[in-house]
């Protein structure tokens, strides 16, 4: 267990914690907060990170600390059109922070599933791999992986894009491996 191992925890709550999820939404009283603005990508998203201490008519949870709540809005921009979008997520700590530092390690959170797992799923289709034999899902995560970093190295930001080019003929593929 992390608290066992002396570690801390941020954890986003879910359904899977149906009965602290609603505690939590029912009892959060902020006690400071920090507002965030990110543009890029076509979209403005707004952020308020709240942090609250006070664990009364919350289910016991090991460790827990804090409380964090992060309402955010999105505009996205369509052709001539906005669309507003809202939504509220809870999180749990195991330590007590400032409302600046827990927003700035959930936002590093959704860096890495970006970067990383939306890329491999989305991008590379890994969720839908039919690929089962016992070794080969784990050989094509490596290879996955290697043409990420590939891809990175020669400057790409842009993961599909990167992809599209390397498929287009085999020079460039050898090119991105380094070959002649």
């Amino acid at each position: 267990m992390i608290i066992d191992s002396e570690n801390d925890y941020i954890g986003a709550l879910k359904g899977n914690q149906s009965g602290l999820l609603k505690a939590v939404a029912t009892h959060f009283a902020a006690e400071e907060q920090v507002h965030q603005i990110n543009k890029g990508h076509g979209r403005i998203e707004k952020r308020t990170v709240s942090i609250s201490h006070q664990l009364e008519h919350i289910p016991e949870f090991p460790g827990l600390k804090t409380l964090i709540r992060v309402d955010s809005e999105r505009h996205v921009h369509r052709a001539n059109i906005i669309e507003v979008s809202h939504e509220t997520r809870y999180y749990v700590a195991s330590f007590v922070d400032s409302a600046q530092s827990l927003a700035e390690r959930i936002r590093g959170y959704w860096g890495v599933e970006n970067q990383v797992h939306y890329v491999r799923d989305v991008t590379q289709g890994e969720d839908a791999s039919r690929i089962r034999t016992r070794g080969l899902p784990h050989i094509w995560a490596v290879a996955r992986n290697l043409a990420l970093n590939l891809y990175r190295e020669h400057g790409y930001k842009n993961m599909a894009q990167a992809q599209r080019f390397a498929g287009a003929t085999l020079n460039t593929l050898k090119a991105l491996f380094r070959m002649k």
